[in-house]
Parts: structure tokens; C-alpha cells; sequence
């Protein structure tokens, strides 16, 4: 039983940064955009969430406030990154697969020159402590489970119904449906397409900024170059998976997380089975898991990943 309850609280905070990333590449996708710069903006995220607590909030009279401006500061940033990804896809309709990856590429590059400049080599910072709730926390194996984790991890689980009313209650998430699916259809109605988009990147740039931020204040408490871990890649993949509704997003964050635990698990265990096969397990799930979807072709925006040119008429 112990072995279970520890899987099961070692993986739902492993799920956050996936979950997070994940609803903001929603947004992105929801829109008509396909984003691979993920990775990278959740790098400059995983940076600068801690370069503040870091540089100034060691030692001082009230070190949870760093930590905050160190979550606005990378949300800040990763909207910022997702406007320029913008820029390039949107404005000038570059191809946004390639654009992707160069935003990848040039977001983890400049979080990890960065860290080399200003601080030099792995440094640990307090972070954000957990929060264990009153009461809850105490009942026997469901407090461990859900009531003994830190502040972010219960928000990112409220992003979920968050998302989920804004996408499909609102107007403006009715907007970036229409844009996603048709397009024309939507200018035509007097929608600004172009407009929407870039709302869309901004808001999926800043989650994606968060879950960065919640890598390195969080989980790992440090900054490395290696930190993200392929999950910005990941978090898209999962979108696919979930069929780019917030719900069923969560269950693919957590199916995954769950398998990252299990491996660690086995590893802490000291259970005979080869390490690397526990380690490539979260990873061959995600992959088998996106082939058997065969769903997402159906069901996905039907213009993602194409450029609207309002002057061009089919």
C-alpha cells in the first residue's frame, strides 16, 4: 500500500508543469497555431522564475514575495515569447513547425547563457514550501495524496475548469475556436483572426512560462540546462492526446506523471529491473498512446498550423 500511496503522491505534482504547458498549448492550438517553441519558453520560464528568489530573496525579511515576482516575471516573459513566436507565424506566416523549433532552440540557448552569465553553475534556492491543508491533510492515505502539496499544484488543478469555462463559456474563447476551425468564416463575421491569435500565443506563452517556473521553484528547487527534460514537446503531444479539451488533457498529464513516478518508485525500491527500461517507460507510453489516437485527426481545429491571409480567396 505504501509502495501506491507513494506513486500516487510523487505524481500528481509531477503533473503540473505537463498540465500547465499543456492548457496554455491548448490555447495555442485552439487558435489555428502549432507551437513547438514550448520547450523553450518553459526554459526561460524555469530560469527566470528563479533569478529573483535567487539574486535577491535569500536571506531577506520576506522571501515569499520573490517568489511571487519570480512567477510574474517568467509569465511576463513567456507571453512576451509567445507574441514574438507570433510575430513570425502570424504577421509574416512563416512556417510554424520550423518556427517552432528555432523558438525551442533560441529559448533554451538564452535561459542557459543566461544562467551561466549571471550565476555560474547549480545553485539551490528555498522555493515554494508545501502547503498542506488544514484537517484534510491528516486523513489517512488521501491526505498525502491530494492535501500535502504546494500552493501551485491545487492552482494548477483549478486551471482545468478554468480553462475549460473560458474555451467553451465565453465569448472570447468562442473566438479562438472559430479562428482555429474556419477562419475566413470568422472575418467574415467580423472577427479579427490575426488578433485573436495573438491573444491566444500571449496566454499560452505565459502558462507555459509558469510551468517552467514551477520546474525550478518547485519540484527541483535549482535551474539546470537539462531541467525541462524534452517536456515542452511533451505538453504538446499531450494536447493530441487529449483531444484539446481540458479535461481529458488532465487525465493525459497524469497518466503520464504517474508512469514517471512508478519508474522512480522501482528505482527507490531497489526492485531488480533495469533501470533504463523504467526510466524510457513514461516516454514509449506517450508514444503509444498518440498512436492508438486515432481520434485527434477528427476532432483537432481543422485550420491548425495554417496561415490566414485575409487577401488570399480559395
Amino acid at each position: 500500500m505504501n509502495f501506491i500511496v507513494n506513486i500516487l503522491s510523487l505524481g500528481i505534482p509531477f503533473s503540473v508543469a505537463l498540465l500547465i504547458a499543456s492548457l496554455g498549448e491548448m490555447f495555442n492550438q485552439r487558435s489555428g497555431i502549432f507551437n513547438l517553441g514550448c520547450e523553450g519558453i518553459m526554459a526561460m520560464g524555469a530560469f527566470l522564475g528563479m533569478l529573483i528568489p535567487y539574486s535577491i530573496g535569500q536571506g531577506g525579511p520576506t522571501p515569499g514575495i520573490y517568489n511571487v515576482l519570480g512567477l510574474a516575471l517568467a509569465m511576463a516573459v513567456g507571453a512576451l515569447f509567445g507574441l514574438l513566436f507570433g510575430f513570425v507565424v502570424v504577421t509574416f506566416r512563416a512556417p510554424q513547425g520550423i518556427a517552432g523549433i528555432g523558438l525551442q532552440m533560441f529559448g533554451v540557448g538564452t535561459a542557459g547563457t543566461l544562467f551561466r552569465h549571471f550565476i555560474g553553475g547549480t545553485q539551490s534556492v528555498p522555493g515554494i514550501g508545501n502547503l498542506p491543508i488544514p484537517g484534510l491533510s491528516k486523513i489517512p492515505i488521501l491526505g498525502p495524496i491530494f492535501f500535502s502539496h504546494n500552493l501551485l499544484v491545487y492552482l494548477a488543478f483549478l486551471f482545468v475548469p478554468a480553462a475549460w469555462y473560458i474555451l467553451f463559456k465565453t465569448p472570447w474563447g468562442l473566438r479562438v475556436r472559430a479562428v482555429g476551425t474556419n477562419p475566413r468564416a470568422a472575418d467574415s463575421i467580423g472577427i479579427q483572426v490575426n488578433k485573436v491569435r495573438y491573444q491566444a500565443l500571449a496566454v499560452g506563452g505565459a502558462l507555459a512560462g509558469l510551468a517552467g517556473a514551477y520546474l525550478s521553484l518547485c519540484q527541483a528547487k535549482m535551474f539546470s540546462d537539462e531541467i525541462i527534460a524534452g517536456r515542452g514537446f511533451i505538453a504538446v503531444a499531450l494536447v493530441y492526446f487529449g483531444h484539446w479539451h481540458p479535461v481529458k488533457i488532465m487525465g493525459g498529464a497524469l497518466l503520464f506523471s504517474l508512469a514517471q513516478a512508478f519508474q522512480l518508485a522501482i528505482q527507490g525500491q531497489g526492485i531488480n529491473f533495469p533501470y533504463e527500461f523504467a526510466v524510457m517507460l513514461p516516454y514509449v507510453m506517450v508514444i503509444v498512446v498518440l498512436a492508438f489516437s486515432r481520434e485527434s485527426q477528427l476532432l483537432g481545429p481543422t485550420a491548425l498550423g495554417q496561415p490566414f491571409n485575409r487577401e488570399k480567396r480559395i
